[in-house]
């Protein structure tokens, strides 16, 4: 019977070599396996028939027993996934005579329906950001760790934005002046896997971007002394380069401590509150997919879920029977 070890040893180099993966992937999948190769009879039966792998995975969903709290569902997830990838291996390269990763399935990942805000409290949200006098006055962002003016008038644009075209914030930070056409209310977006979407802009996130482009915006470009292609980065950090997606989402976190909003808000809560709000709203599923970016119809449906939820809020508070 082929070593374990070796095997093991051999599979992680073809990753790093031929599959070109990261070496913190190596370093997890080297840790999954080692934890596999340790439990109790597998050294000696791996390669025989499925059964350790399998029992080996059936072992790790049992959480909350003495001495084996189990796995979480995505750390499952990686560790079947780690042991189905070696299985393949082998087998492909003639270490075993039983294929294996044939028997071995993978976890259904989990889906949980994401956090959204409601109409009201997104205005909170944003109205919070700042870019007003009397807001910024009243946030007392002078005060350590607040923004200075030409930071409030740019974090609220780029809240308008976020929520205005359900973007990513990674997609927002990524945006170059050319990408925003203010003429046709609409920005050009370079989503997942280089795939480019055209997005509708509405009037009220023009008017701050408007604000930010002709106010604060040129002096910070000014600072960074390099020729800006593209007209440059369209959102832009005190040095007057491309904002970093820490400093974003510090502005996001800004604007939902100001609204009280702190414990439900995350780095996509505008994007989640954009598709909701459109699919209440009655927009077709369809259109929120092409906004969102989405490759699969099945992962905007995520928002129907949340949608009928609300629904049924709704009616439970309102209907005299409910």
């Amino acid at each position: 019977m082929p070593d374990l070890a070796a095997a093991t040893d051999d599979y992680l180099t073809y990753l790093r070599v031929e599959r070109g993966l990261a070496p913190a992937t190596i370093r997890a999948y080297r840790a999954d396996l080692s934890d596999f190769a340790a439990s109790r009879g597998v050294s000696r039966a791996w390669a025989g028939s499925p059964d350790p792998a399998v029992g080996y995975l059936a072992a790790r969903t049992r959480r909350g027993r003495r001495g084996d709290p189990g796995l979480a569902p995505s750390s499952l997830r990686r560790r079947a996934a780690a042991l189905k990838g070696f299985y393949r291996y082998a087998y492909g390269e003639g270490l075993i005579g039983v294929d294996v990763a044939a028997h071995l399935d993978l976890p259904r990942p989990s889906r949980l329906l994401p956090e959204t805000l409601t109409v009201e409290e997104i205005d909170r949200l944003l109205e919070a950001a700042g870019g007003d006098e009397a807001v910024d006055a009243a946030a007392d962002v002078h005060e350590p760790g607040g923004s200075a003016p030409s930071h409030s008038l740019r974090d609220r644009a780029l809240l308008e934005l976020l929520y205005a075209a359900g973007l990513r914030i990674s997609e927002a930070i990524g945006l170059d002046r050319e990408d925003l056409s203010v003429d046709g209310a609409f920005v050009r977006v370079i989503g997942k896997g280089d795939k480019e979407r055209l997005v509708p802009v509405g009037d009220v996130a023009l008017d701050w971007l408007g604000r930010w482009i002709g106010g604060p915006r040129p002096a910070l470009l000014s600072r960074s002394h390099v020729a800006p292609l593209r007209g440059g980065p369209l959102f832009l950090g005190d040095r007057g380069g491309r904002l970093a997606r820490q400093q974003a989402w510090a502005a996001v976190k800004r604007a939902a401590s100001r609204a009280g909003l702190a414990d439900r808000v995350s780095p996509h809560t505008l994007r989640h509150s954009f598709a909701t709000h459109l699919l209440e709203g009655g927009a077709d599923l369809r259109i929120v997919q092409e906004l969102l970016g989405h490759a699969s119809i099945s992962t905007t449906q995520l928002y129907t879920h949340l949608t009928g939820e609300r629904i049924r809020d709704v009616y439970s508070r309102a209907h005299p029977r409910a």
